[in-house]
């Protein structure tokens, strides 16, 4: 599977990007590390941090940015838009998830339909409506 059909990631978003990995001093091999783990107010939460490649990960390179899709995240990953926000109330990269069958409010969390929130451990309360 190639990182490059994956996932993709906007105009905006990649300069963002460029800028926060420069801010951050970040290495030429590091990026934007992408990931879910078990959590949030919906299930799946996702993991966002500027990190490195590890064994297994997809690498997506786009405009001057990097992003890295962490590979035990691939498959609830596959499809995603990276994107960034930038309203009066909140700014910064947003994924648009194909597999989430339920977001949150908050938009850091989802559910798949193979995978309902009930049958997951307990779900967190973002407190968000």
């Amino acid at each position: 599977m190639s990182a490059a059909t994956m996932i993709s990631i906007s105009d905006r978003a990649a300069s963002e990007l460029r800028t926060l990995l420069e801010r951050k001093g970040a290495g030429p091999a590091q990026g934007l590390r992408l990931a879910v783990k078990r959590g949030g107010c919906a299930g799946w939460q996702y993991v966002m941090e500027v990190g490195g490649v590890e064994d297994g990960d997809e690498v997506l390179e786009s405009g001057g940015a990097r992003v890295i899709v962490a590979a035990d995240s691939i498959q609830k990953l596959n499809g995603c838009e990276v994107d960034y926000a930038d309203s009066l109330s909140d700014a910064g990269f947003r994924i648009e998830n194909p597999n989430a069958a339920r977001s949150c409010g908050c938009g850091t969390s989802f559910e798949t339909a193979d995978e309902p929130a009930s049958d997951l451990a307990e779900a967190e309360d973002c407190g968000k409506s």
